[in-house]
């Protein structure tokens, strides 16, 4: 297995040893606008800092929290924790992402976290898409569901023509506020859809592993789904808006 990513999987988990006990009350509150644009939790700095520790050797950090820290030919991109809101509400569906870009500009690997349920999707270049659990050493073919019943859309909340549209269609869908790791679950789910400003932090390990789907990519939107006709279907109901 890829060194790179045997650190991001001991990184995490070393955060969910450190979660499961309970959150610390410390990591409830927040300190400063990070480089994403969202305010920072002590919790998002926890992760970042056992992150930076595992991985810093392995090129420039680029962090949704602090930006870039170190140096190094590669970048990687970090998002210490994903769906912050959601863990910091107790809510279980949060985790991290992680992706190693080359100096070149190329993609070298993928690593997206549940932390609240263990599973873990990895992605080497040249490397088919595979799903394990932390603290385990076995991975294999990423689950899938033959007939999903849902949709995940992400910021469903700040489009409510589009909510309408995909309810008329009978297109149904949840919104569980963590955009990488609905990414890594697009083969459970009928689709997945984000509408909205388009950050590198959400999208550069979560899209990589989407690998072999349908994916459509636009300046203020994203479909991704197993059934081409499916992610076609949404993107002519946007475009009629």
């Amino acid at each position: 297995m890829h060194t790179f990513i045997q650190a991001c999987i001991k990184a995490n988990e070393e955060i969910a040893l450190a979660l499961k006990e309970g959150f610390d009350a410390s990591w409830f509150e927040k300190t400063v606008v990070g480089a994403g644009g969202d305010v920072s939790s002590k919790l998002d700095l926890f992760a970042e800092a056992v992150f930076v520790k595992y991985l810093s050797s392995f090129g420039q950090i680029e962090s949704e929290e602090s930006g870039c820290i170190g140096e190094g030919e590669s970048k990687i991109i970090i998002d210490p924790i994903d769906g912050s809101s959601n863990a910091l509400s107790l809510f279980p569906f949060y985790g991290t992402s992680v992706a190693k870009v080359n100096a070149e500009g190329l993609l070298d690997a993928a690593v997206v976290c549940n932390l609240a349920n263990s599973d873990i999707f990895i992605k080497s270049y040249g490397d088919e898409v595979q799903q394990g659990k932390l603290f385990t050493t076995s991975f294999h073919t990423p689950h899938t569901a033959p007939n999903p019943e849902i949709g995940l859309f992400e910021k469903a909340y700040a489009n409510p023509a589009l909510v309408a549209a995909l309810d008329e269609k009978g297109l149904k869908f949840r919104s569980p506020g963590a955009v990488a790791l609905s990414l890594a679950y697009a083969r459970t789910v009928n689709y997945v859809l984000f509408v909205g400003a388009f950050r590198i932090y959400d999208f550069a390990a979560g899209l990589a592993l989407c690998e072999g789907l349908e994916v459509i990519v636009e300046a203020d939107y994203v479909i991704v789904s197993k059934d081409k006709a499916v992610a076609q279907q949404i993107e002519n109901l946007m475009n009629d808006l």
